[in-house]
């Protein structure tokens, strides 16, 4: 189909087909997420039915040539149905660089712009249909997956702030096509969708029709396994929620002592639980045997880690540490001023004035450990080794280079006055430092 958009007027909506939309309520706002293609603009005309003040999202992968007349039309349908829009272009080349493939990249760029764009109480409608979620099952299937992948799409989940709802994952796209064109609805076909260079488009047009031609009602046996494995992944992570509280779990450190007592299986499916709870996606490994031995079993002099994207899991002292990757720090040291908080990797610090404030604020400078520091816990008494007493508080080597130190004012290089949050001076802390001001250093998160 190409141009034109029929308005809303003369258009009669099936009530099976409303009901999946007209269910969708408690927004603030209701987004529509258009392609201009089929499902999505089919998926606008149901949605401004069924709902005032819709709005509609168009990405911009500015990939094809006709990108124009797309975002062209999107706009022209908007007008014609009173729907705001608005209209984000990406770069997915850019994204594509990072050597993922395109259809990757694209996904991620289109999603990360859907997160940015969602607030609080907002809802994003997309129209992933029946076909979509048997071509992504069978997809995830071939790439490996495990129940958690093969549940598919859910219907809705969070995304950014808001939440993301899939209202036609129930019908074919036959049944929507059938609809759109008795009605009179136009749409846009993306090129790209042809193109069997990419692996989806090669499942749906060369292997899903073969499929359904030998097994009629394909789509429905795949969602059926797909509502099982759902089932399955729920379990998985209850059991995984109940075994996290029974060992005596911290969000980011579990004893290795009742970790190594489960099975293989429940080892495996708490880690997961524990590293997706984190935000992280879990690691793609063949030989988990393998992996577990090591990082619960090794010597104790050893330090064994399992590397993920964006973070490693780590073992000491008879614990397993979930660490996300070091920040960003600066390599010199840096100034603090006060009301002038710094970042610095995941740590703010900041200076501030009390009642008592003297006029001068001292020199005060931030960096990590270059050896060789020491601390002074009284004023008057002998210093101690930094190292040592880190050592003796059991923190991670790990932690202790990601540690930011706070020297003050004194002779010679400045006396160490607050080692990130596990120690500050009495000059500089409490309802009434000394010093006259008062020195903070938190973690941007627990």
């Amino acid at each position: 189909m190409t141009l034109g958009a029929k308005p809303l007027s003369g258009v009669a909506f099936s009530e099976e087909l409303c009901a999946p939309v007209k269910s969708v309520s408690g927004y603030r706002r209701l987004w529509v997420a258009l392609s201009g293609g089929l499902d999505s603009t089919l998926l606008l005309h149901l949605a401004a039915h069924c709902h005032s003040g819709v709005r509609a999202v168009h990405i911009n992968h500015q990939l094809q040539h006709n990108a124009g007349k797309t975002e062209n039309f999107c706009r022209e349908l908007c007008v014609r149905l009173g729907v705001s829009l608005v209209v984000q272009p990406v770069d997915v080349r850019l994204a594509s660089g990072s050597g993922e493939g395109l259809e990757e990249a694209a996904r991620e760029a289109r999603y990360e712009a859907f997160e940015a764009l969602l607030e609080p109480g907002d809802i994003l409608l997309m129209a992933h249909h029946g076909d979509d979620q048997a071509e992504t099952v069978l997809f995830r299937m071939i790439r490996g997956s495990g129940v958690a992948g093969l549940a598919g799409m859910p219907g809705s989940r969070a995304l950014g702030a808001g939440r993301l709802v899939r209202p036609l994952l129930g019908f074919e796209r036959s049944e929507l096509e059938d609809f759109a064109s008795s009605a009179g609805i136009s749409w846009i076909d993306d090129p790209s969708n042809t193109d069997q260079r990419f692996d989806r488009n090669f499942l749906r047009l060369s292997i899903l029709p073969a499929l359904k031609k030998r097994w009629p009602g394909l789509n429905r046996r795949l969602q059926h396994s797909a509502g099982s494995c759902a089932e399955s992944d729920f379990l998985n992570q209850r059991l995984a929620e109940l075994q996290w509280q029974t060992l005596g779990g911290h969000r980011h450190r579990l004893p290795v002592e009742g970790l190594s007592l489960l099975s293989l299986a429940e080892q495996k499916n708490l880690l997961r639980w524990w590293v997706r709870h984190s935000g992280y996606s879990p690691p793609s490994i063949s030989d988990w045997s393998q992996v577990l031995n090591d990082l619960l079993f090794a010597a104790e002099d050893r330090s064994p880690e399992l590397r993920g994207d964006g973070f490693s899991l780590r073992r000491f002292q008879g614990e397993l540490y979930l660490v996300a990757d070091m920040a960003w720090v600066p390599e010199e040291s840096v100034a603090l001023e006060p009301g002038l908080p710094v970042s610095w990797g995941s740590w703010k610090i900041r200076l501030e004035p009390v009642a008592t404030a003297k006029a001068d604020v001292p020199p005060i400078r931030i960096c990590t450990r270059q050896g060789g520091e020491r601390i002074r816990f009284c004023s008057v008494g002998p210093s101690k080794s930094l190292k040592k007493w880190l050592q003796e508080k059991a923190v991670p080597p790990w932690e202790r280079a990601r540690l930011p130190l706070v020297f003050g004012a004194a002779e010679g290089e400045g006396e160490l006055i607050a080692i990130g949050d596990l120690w500050c001076s009495e000059q500089y802390c409490g309802s009434a430092p000394a010093a006259g001001w008062r020195l903070t250093v938190e973690r941007d998160c627990d």
